[in-house]
C-alpha cells in the first residue's frame, strides 16, 4: 500500500519567526504521530530551510524546497543549485510548479533537466503537472497531461517508482478557491498512473505517488483520499496554518487505518 503524503507548499509565505513559531509547534504535534503510512512534508521559503530542518530534526517530517536551478554551478544570480540544497541535506524539492511555468517560463525540458540533477544529488523531485482552465474547457486536459509527462520524462530512467513524486494541480483549481471534484481528480490520477504503466511498467506505475494539488483544504482532503490514484496532496493555502494542516493528517491517519 502507498503511503498519504500531506505535503504543505508555503510558497512566498512565512518569515523568519512565523518560520520557526510553526516548526516548533509542529513538533509538538509530530511528536505524537506514529503512522509511518502517512508522510508529512513542509515547504518553506530558501532562507528558511535549515531553521526548520534543525527544528524538526528527528521528527517524522519531511523538508522540501520549492524549486532548484537547472545549472550545477556558475554566473546564476539568485538560482539555488542541487549541491546547495543537498549541503543541507534537502530530502525533497518541489519542480514544475504552475507558478514557475507561467511567471518563468519554465518548459517540460526544463523540468526534466532539474529531475535528474535533484536525483543525482540524492534529492526526491515532486513534479508538478496539470492544465489552464482554457484546456480543460478545450477538451484538452488527457492530451495536456500526456504532453507534459512524455517532455519531464524523456529519457529519464525509473528502476522503482520511489524516485519522484508526481503531483497534479488543475491550473484553475490553484489558488482559487475552485477544486476538482473527485472524479475529476481521480479521471486524471488514472491517465498518469496508467501513462507510467504504458511507458515503464506496471510496477512502477503501482508504487509511484501520485498528489492532488488545487485548493485542498481539511473540508474535501478526506473525498479526495477516498480516490483509489489519489496518494494525497500538495497543499498551499490551507497549509500555512497549523491547525489545518494538522487536522488534514490525522484526517489521513483515519482514513488509511481503516482500509
Amino acid at each position: 500500500m502507498r503511503q498519504i503524503i500531506i505535503a504543505g507548499n508555503w510558497k512566498m509565505n512565512k518569515g523568519l519567526f512565523e518560520t520557526e513559531q510553526f516548526c516548533k509547534e509542529l513538533v509538538q504535534f509530530a511528536t505524537t504521530h506514529h503512522e509511518e503510512r502517512v508522510r508529512m512534508i513542509i515547504a518553506p521559503a530558501f532562507p528558511f530551510l535549515k531553521i526548520a530542518s534543525t527544528l524538526l530534526l528527528g521528527q517524522p517530517v519531511g523538508i522540501s524546497a520549492q524549486d532548484v536551478s537547472s545549472h550545477e554551478d556558475g554566473a546564476f544570480t539568485g538560482e539555488i543549485s542541487a549541491s546547495m540544497l543537498s549541503s543541507l541535506e534537502m530530502q525533497f524539492c518541489i519542480i514544475g510548479h504552475s507558478e514557475r511555468r507561467q511567471y518563468h517560463q519554465e518548459s517540460d525540458t526544463g523540468v526534466r533537466d532539474k529531475q535528474l540533477i535533484l536525483r543525482e544529488y540524492g534529492i526526491k523531485p515532486i513534479l508538478c503537472i496539470g492544465e489552464t482552465l482554457a484546456q480543460r474547457d478545450a477538451g484538452e486536459t488527457s492530451a495536456v497531461l500526456i504532453s507534459q509527462l512524455e517532455g519531464c520524462f524523456k529519457d529519464v530512467p525509473l528502476e522503482s517508482g520511489e524516485e519522484v513524486i508526481v503531483a497534479y494541480e488543475p491550473v484553475w483549481a490553484i489558488g482559487t478557491g475552485r477544486t476538482a471534484s473527485p472524479a475529476q481528480a481521480q479521471e486524471a490520477h488514472a491517465l498518469i498512473r496508467n501513462w507510467f504503466e504504458e511507458n515503464y511498467n506496471p510496477e512502477i506505475a503501482a508504487a509511484i505517488h501520485i498528489l492532488y494539488g488545487g485548493s485542498v483544504k481539511p473540508d474535501n482532503i478526506v473525498e479526495l483520499l477516498s480516490c483509489p490514484d489519489i496518494d494525497g496532496g500538495l497543499i498551499g493555502g490551507a497549509a500555512l496554518k497549523l491547525e489545518s494542516y494538522v487536522q488534514m493528517v490525522q484526517s489521513a491517519t483515519k482514513l488509511i487505518q481503516s482500509r
